[in-house]
């Protein structure tokens, strides 16, 4: 696996050539994947070799960009959002692009706002409403989550935490599956729009997709909202 690209950040990356990062599969000579010429690494393993990359890449852009919430929740407009539509965020772990002020905002604004339970590994996140200076806990992973009590909410607008997506909606998560399993699980309820929130340097130029993963609709970074092409899901 080759990976070329630059990073917008201070510091040497010896891995990083270009305009954006690129993940390039070709035949890897070190491999123990017993790969011929020109045969290309599947998802999963294209996949695990970007996390440790991108969460270095991530800090580093978390580093460069101290003021990345602020202006995030100045893209508040753009969001294609229906009056009322109720929107699912997430309780940012360190490093990762933090969405508070901008559901802060949306809640001002009259949206619902619910962030997610973890209700098992294997199972989707379930979403409770969530209004400011209600308490928190933490869960699994260290990720503060609402109290169990909270009442249910069934968001139509999620915004996604992410280490790298491409320019068709695909995203590299943790590999843990658990937006995919929610969104897949949301989606056949009705139209759920999916934006990932991130840094721009998270961009990456393509993303091998596996059978279940779900697409993004667009992404939300500091240089505001984007919808990807072919997306037809609008809040």
């Amino acid at each position: 696996m080759v990976l070329t690209g630059s990073c917008p950040c201070p510091g040497s990356w010896s891995w990083a050539h270009g305009a954006h990062l690129h993940l390039q599969a070709r035949e890897d000579p070190n491999s123990n994947g017993g790969c011929g010429p020109g045969h290309m690494i599947d998802a999963p393993h294209a996949k695990q070799v970007l996390r440790p990359l991108m969460r270095k890449r991530r800090a580093a852009l978390a580093a460069a960009h101290p003021d990345h919430a602020r202006r995030l929740a100045a893209h508040a407009g753009d969001l294609p959002l229906s009056s009322g539509a109720a929107v699912g965020g997430y309780c940012a772990l360190p490093g990762e692009a933090d969405p508070a002020a901008l559901l802060a905002r949306l809640r001002q604004t009259g949206h619902p706002i619910g962030l997610p339970r973890m209700c098992g590994a294997k199972a989707p996140l379930a979403f409770h409403r969530h209004e400011e200076g209600c308490p928190l806990q933490q869960g699994p992973y260290g990720i503060y989550e609402p109290q169990a009590h909270a009442p249910r909410l069934r968001p139509r607008f999620i915004l996604v935490p992410l280490l790298a997506f491409d320019a068709k909606g695909h995203r590299v998560g943790y590999g843990g599956g658990f937006y995919d399993r929610t969104l897949q699980a949301l989606r056949r309820g009705g139209r759920v729009c999916a934006v990932g929130v991130a840094f721009a340097g998270q961009e990456v130029e393509a993303i091998a997709s596996e059978d279940f993963d779900e697409p993004l609709d667009g992404v939300l970074t500091e240089a505001g909202f984007r919808q990807f092409s072919g997306s037809g899901v609008l809040a």
